[in-house]
């Protein structure tokens, strides 16, 4: 009786592989011999214990790891660079990405517009070092154009946007009428897509282009934030079953009866009541210019009341010459000083009264700048000092000072046309590294180009590395300088501001 079972097949011995380093690796062991084998009970074959299997797979992983050390050199000569320089490679390409910006987020409506951010940066911005106070108010550049618009925005915000960044409508109330106004003939024109609700698209994807491009031209007022909340929240809570012509005219005769209530009515109440603190006799002293302030002054001469008007103006806009040529035609006595004179015009002063952009949580006054040193030598002199301001112009906001949040007037503002020519004689005494000094000297080869005009003067500062034009638009007036706020909610102290806030936004 043969010791194999019929039809078991016998595999020959395994060759010995040879290794990178020449040392023979012992094959895999073989089955055993057939003659050497012992007989099988019931035609079972010889099968391996587990030690045994187990060091013939550690043997055969080991001929594998050596097959491929010795292939590896001729493979990455003919491929490229080792696995280490990949790593490496990969490693810095991994550093750039964490470096980039991650990608804004835009809606389907603002696919084709350029993001400000990236588009409009300023290339001086990373040549200077803005300062550690004022940096941050660097970090959106003002627009001047439509270049960079989004295609949504409606003609009439276009046209807005623009008089916004040239000062064409200046004053927040002004601002906050304008937008509105804006805003009905965008709501006129629109019309839902097919498959949305008036109430979702409106807001969320029209509306906000047009408040983006606004704000792009010029930081939003305190008075025109609350009327965009007030918008949207009406815009949300219109029933979507109502019919699209019916819910824009409802929307065209809110925004309408907003104005009306809030801006009108309330402004011929802060007036009424502001021109009885008027006295025969009394000498008004007022800061830059106020609508408010200008019809409280009007309706005082019209009631009678013989007074002076003291008008204390600065750059960058002078708005007081505009406000002082206006009471002067209407035959009100009108004496006009600069900033640098108001310690001499407050001492003729008996009362003064000051218009606000803003009247903060804690009581301050957020005002044009120059408004809290008038506030401050008025309280020297011991004169009350009177804010008439619009309830739609409180914010729960709270301000410390005028560094963490304000605007910044563009650098050709600071200088006007004159103040520039004066400047130019000291060209000459500009540092030989200056770049505006080696290009004049550059381009004295004609003497068309030699001669340099206003213009140049805002050169040598852009082109200067430790010199940076500055000029903030508001400041804050602490609340132990105001002694009354006239809303139309009657006359009330600074600490009351929150809860008028609250009462005018419940209603």
């Amino acid at each position: 009786m043969s010791g194999l079972v019929e039809g078991e097949a016998v595999a020959p011995p395994a060759a010995p592989l040879q290794a990178p380093n020449d040392q023979a690796i012992p094959a895999a062991p073989a089955k055993a011999d057939p003659k050497d084998a012992k007989p099988v009970e019931d035609g079972a074959s010889k099968k391996l214990s587990g030690a045994e299997l187990k060091k013939q797979k550690q043997l055969e992983k080991q001929a594998k790891r050596a097959q491929a050390k010795a292939a590896a050199p001729a493979a990455t000569q003919q491929s490229g660079p080792p696995k280490e320089q990949k790593q490496k490679e990969q490693k810095q390409s991994q550093k750039k990405d964490e470096a980039r910006p991650l990608p804004i987020r835009r809606r389907p409506s603002q696919s084709n517009a350029v993001p400000q951010q990236h588009a409009k940066r300023d290339s001086k911005r990373d040549q200077k070092n803005l300062g550690l106070f004022f940096g941050h108010l660097y970090s959106q550049p003002r627009q001047h154009s439509m270049v960079g618009a989004s295609k949504d925005v409606h003609p009439a915000i276009l046209a807005l946007g623009l008089q916004y960044s040239s000062y064409v409508i200046c004053g927040s109330t002004a601002r906050m009428v304008a937008m509105l106004l804006a805003f009905k003939a965008v709501i006129e024109s629109y019309q839902t897509p097919v498959g949305t609700s008036l109430a979702r698209h409106l807001t969320n994807h029209h509306l906000s282009p047009q408040i983006d491009y606004l704000r792009g031209c010029r930081p939003l007022s305190i008075s025109m934030g609350n009327a965009i909340r007030w918008l949207k929240d009406l815009i949300i809570k219109i029933d979507p079953s109502t019919p699209e012509a019916e819910a824009k005219r409802d929307l065209v005769e809110e925004i309408d009866m907003f104005i009306r209530e809030r801006v009108t009515a309330a402004q011929k109440l802060i007036r009424d009541q502001a021109a009885t603190k008027i006295l025969p006799g009394d000498v008004i002293l007022t800061y830059a210019s106020s609508s408010i302030v200008e019809q409280t002054f009007l309706q005082a001469h019209k009631a009678g009341v013989p007074f002076t008007v003291v008008v204390v103006d600065s750059k960058p806009l002078f708005e007081g010459k505009t406000l002082a040529r206006k009471l002067a035609n209407q035959g009100i006595t009108v004496r006009y000083y600069l900033i640098t004179g108001a310690s001499h015009a407050v001492k003729d002063a008996s009362k003064v009264f000051l218009g606000a952009h803003a009247m903060m949580s804690n009581g301050r006054l957020y005002s044009r700048v120059g408004t809290a040193l008038v506030s401050m030598l008025a309280r020297s002199h011991s004169l009350p000092v009177l804010v008439l301001c619009e309830s739609v112009k409180f914010t729960e906001k709270v301000a410390l000072d005028s560094i963490v949040g304000n605007e910044v007037a563009p650098a050709d503002e600071i200088l006007s046309e004159a103040e520039r020519a004066s400047l130019l004689p000291l060209e000459p005494h500009l540092p030989t590294t200056h770049p505006s000094k080696n290009k004049s000297d550059n381009d004295k080869s004609t003497a068309e180009d030699a001669k340099s005009g206003p213009l140049d003067v805002l050169k040598w500062v852009e082109g200067s590395e430790n010199l940076h034009h500055l000029q903030v638009l508001y400041d804050v007036t602490p609340a132990e300088y105001i002694n009354m706020v006239i809303t139309e909610y009657g006359s009330l102290p600074p600490s009351s501001v929150p809860v008028v806030h609250r009462l005018s936004t419940n209603t």
